[in-house]
């Protein structure tokens, strides 16, 4: 299998399988001489996490991470960085029973189609156990961005229900299970996911993620678009149907003059009166923050029969057991996270390799 490597000067290589005995990714083209220690990666992880409430997966993995390598006396040497996670709360025994079943809208089927030969044990590579893994590198980027950018996520719909932007709080998307950044919008969707999860379906959400204090100048005019690759990057996360940047798909509905973000000097520093463009034009950052948004669809593997044909070639129904999200868009929070730090990490490293 190729391709499982992302990223340019900011390299990441990510291994292992859902039921596998680890998970893990290789990070290349981190600068030497900088702190990094265990804890500054399982915090991230730690939010991540699976069974830390009735609305994600109850499989209970601690995701304890351990660096194999590229630290020394807790800095970076500059050499490839090695991170594994265990597997220690793996039941293939729940996949058994459909093995041989393409479960509908999973990569059951274009798996076979391809390699010829699938792991079914809770999908192997195409499972959501992967983003562990992103998750662990984006830790690292956050190292080589430094405290002055800040990456933050936020679940802003559940199903229908999309948050009140009025009331938005991004301190209260650290005290509810949703990530929720409208604190009026938690009780509706606990009850809401509540009974989706009772009758085994799943629903889809909509992820914002937000870099504030990103520096103007990163990315290029034509391959190196930065919003080109926070859109590949987002779409590579599992279940991801759709990128936005900035207004996104609603600026089509927009005049050119309420979507153009017009500009006045305040002191001697040109500013933008608004940011339709989401922090990026013409491929290159503005020095506004950097908005993102996409979206996940419903958890493909479901309790509730659906018709599907088996590997014989005959018609069956299927139903899957185990432990999954009924909404898999909770979770995808801090992947996105991740998936931006690691993208402007890269391209911190990329401008400063072009224009010092």
């Amino acid at each position: 299998m190729s391709h499982n490597t992302f990223g340019h000067l900011f390299r990441v290589t990510t291994w292992g399988e859902s039921h596998g005995t680890a998970i893990g990714c290789v990070v290349d083209g981190v600068p030497p001489r900088l702190p990094l220690a265990e804890p500054d990666i399982q915090h991230w992880l730690n939010r991540r996490r699976p069974g830390q409430s009735r609305y994600v997966s109850q499989r209970r993995e601690p995701d304890t991470v351990q660096i194999m390598s590229g630290v020394f006396d807790g800095r970076t040497t500059g050499t490839p960085i090695n991170l594994m996670i265990e597997n220690l709360d793996a039941r293939a025994k729940d996949y058994g029973d459909i093995k041989d079943k393409y479960r509908p809208g999973h990569a059951d089927f274009t798996y076979r189609q391809k390699y010829g030969i699938r792991d079914w044990r809770g999908s192997g590579r195409a499972s959501a156990r992967e983003t562990a893994c992103r998750v662990a590198a984006g830790a690292v980027a956050r190292k080589v961005l430094g405290d002055k950018i800040a990456v933050r996520g936020a679940l802003v719909q559940l199903g229908p229900h999309a948050i009140d932007r009025e009331r938005w709080d991004w301190e209260a998307t650290e005290d509810n299970p949703f990530w929720c950044p409208d604190p009026g919008a938690e009780t509706e969707w606990a009850g809401f996911l509540e009974s989706v999860r009772k009758r085994g379906s799943s629903v889809g959400a909509v992820v914002e993620v937000v870099a504030s204090g990103v520096p103007s100048g990163l990315g290029a005019p034509l391959y190196g678009k930065l919003d080109a690759d926070l859109a590949a990057a987002m779409m590579s996360i599992n279940a991801v149907k759709g990128v936005e940047i900035g207004a996104g798909f609603g600026a089509a509905a927009l005049g050119g003059e309420e979507n153009a973000d017009e500009m006045r000097m305040r002191g001697r520093k040109p500013v933008f009166l608004s940011n339709n463009a989401g922090g990026v034009l013409g491929g290159i950052s503005t020095g506004q923050d950097v908005v993102v948004r996409f979206a996940v669809k419903p958890t493909s593997s479901i309790s509730v029969p659906g018709r599907t044909v088996d590997e014989q070639g005959r018609n069956v129904d299927v139903a899957t057991k185990g432990r999954h999200d009924p909404c898999v868009g909770i979770r995808a929070v801090p992947v996105g996270e991740a998936m931006m730090a690691c993208v402007l990490a890269d391209h911190l490293l990329r401008h400063r390799a072009q224009c010092g």
